[in-house]
């Protein structure tokens, strides 16, 4: 903190240290460089030029600009500082804890049977994703092979889960860029998704409904008759959004050319899923290191070509397309059979057992007091999240406790990308751009 004498008292402003943008006069010509993104084109070992960065420029012009974090369209506690000339961005710096939660630490604190109450709400829009790669990495250890319907009923909801985040993308995107219409139509769908959830896992968000050895529950009575509402309903209205957003001349010009970023300087970064795949990429973890069961499902990986917002916009916005091609093969390939492992060492007993059996409910009353144990080992699980690549490495020491847990999420990766894609920009733009990369501040600051 640092205090400045404001007359009659004392008025404590927030300092962030070298996280902060600091003034041009006060910052090396190398990090001008680095954040311009000069330094992600060079070769290896070569000296940036002169030419890479306006380094005789003295700040005197030019003021630095908070956009956040209470701003509404940082999608969330996000906080950029921003180094203006007039209204042209010439540098920006993300600024990120503000949501620190300890996650990772707690997830330490916690049984393997327990941890996914604790990622759930890292990526809060796609919390069965996060699930779903904390159940991965653990069956990864445990060495346990999921019975087919278990692997199913996952992918189903993994897919039904993306569609619901990226309809919250174009609600948000539209506000963000000036459209309630859109805003409402996207809540409008996505609600009948969280309304399918919560008949399945209970609640509509934060489910704790993956778990290792499989779900906690099968699927419920009629649940093929809700998804296919669901597919028709969605597929019938992406149409509308269509007429609304894709050809209307003031969404193309907020979006068109503005926030690009190249396929080297996207890879050079680690960026992943629509960023990415916006710039030409064709890479989805679904098909290049398959999971689950989608080698056996036919879906095509969308690409852009300019890397820039509306390249992001149609990707969205065709990824809800090709998830709901995936969805209805499910549909039709869904096998009967478990739902979960019958490994007494992570399966609790079923719920009937435990009124009738004293050794049922001490089996019941350990797994969830004690959690299983699991053999010594490190293990690297990824899964694609509606934001890009969402990682999960464990280490265990045997103990009914991950040694380390740690998330690679996407969220937290893609901003790098902010400073490249809005250097030149302007101020408003940059609310576009932010949007477009679709932060969840969650699994940002986890």
């Amino acid at each position: 903190m640092s205090e400045h004498d404001m007359g009659s008292g004392l008025v404590q402003e927030t300092y962030e240290g070298s996280q902060e943008l600091a003034d041009r006069a006060q910052t090396s010509p190398e990090e001008l460089r680095r954040e311009r993104g000069a330094v992600l084109r060079l070769p290896e070992g070569g000296a940036p030029g002169s030419s890479d960065v306006d380094v005789e420029r003295t700040g005197d012009d030019s003021m630095i600009i908070n956009l956040g974090p209470q701003h509404p369209s940082t999608h969330g506690v996000l906080r950029l500082m921003m180094e203006l000339d007039g209204e042209t961005v010439l540098r920006t710096k993300p600024i990120i804890g503000y949501l620190h939660t300890g996650m990772e630490k707690t997830g330490e604190e916690l049984t393997y049977q327990q941890g996914a109450t604790n990622v759930t709400r890292m990526d809060y829009l796609a919390p069965l994703s996060n699930e779903l790669v904390f159940a991965l990495a653990t069956e990864k250890l445990l060495g346990v092979e999921l019975p087919p319907r278990a692997v199913w009923i996952r992918m189903l909801l993994a897919e039904l889960q993306r569609v619901s985040s990226h309809l919250m993308w174009l609600a948000t995107n539209g506000m963000d860029l000036g459209s309630t219409t859109m805003m409402i139509f996207g809540f409008r769908e996505r609600e009948m998704v969280l309304a399918f959830f919560e008949k399945t896992t209970g609640v509509r968000m934060n489910h704790n409904f993956i778990r290792p050895g499989g779900t906690a529950a099968d699927l419920p009575d009629g649940w093929e008759d809700d998804v296919e509402v669901i597919c028709e309903t969605v597929l019938r209205r992406l149409e509308t959004y269509d007429e609304l957003l894709t050809g209307q001349p003031i969404f193309r010009e907020r979006t068109e050319g503005v926030g690009a970023i190249t396929a080297e300087e996207a890879m050079a970064l680690s960026v992943t899923g629509p960023i990415l795949r916006s710039t030409g990429v064709a890479w989805d973890l679904r098909r290049d290191m398959p999971y689950l069961a989608y080698d056996e499902v036919d879906f095509d990986v969308v690409v852009g070509t300019y890397g820039d917002n509306f390249d992001r916009y149609a990707i969205r916005l065709n990824e809800v397309r090709e998830s709901i091609r995936i969805i209805y093969q499910v549909l039709d390939k869904m096998p009967a059979g478990d739902y979960r492992v019958q490994d007494k060492k992570v399966t609790p007993p079923p719920r009937a057992r435990i009124d009738e059996s004293m050794e049922a409910l001490i089996h019941h009353f350990k797994i969830f007091t004690e959690g299983f144990k699991v053999p010594e080992g490190e293990v690297y699980v990824a899964v694609e999240s509606p934001r890009g690549e969402l990682g999960c490495y464990l280490v265990s020491d045997g103990t009914a406790k991950p040694y380390r847990l740690h998330v690679r999420a996407p969220s937290f990766v893609n901003l790098q990308a902010l400073p490249v894609m809005l250097r030149g920009g302007l101020v408003a733009d940059a609310v576009a751009t932010i949007s477009s990369v679709d932060p969840v501040m969650g699994e940002v600051d986890r």
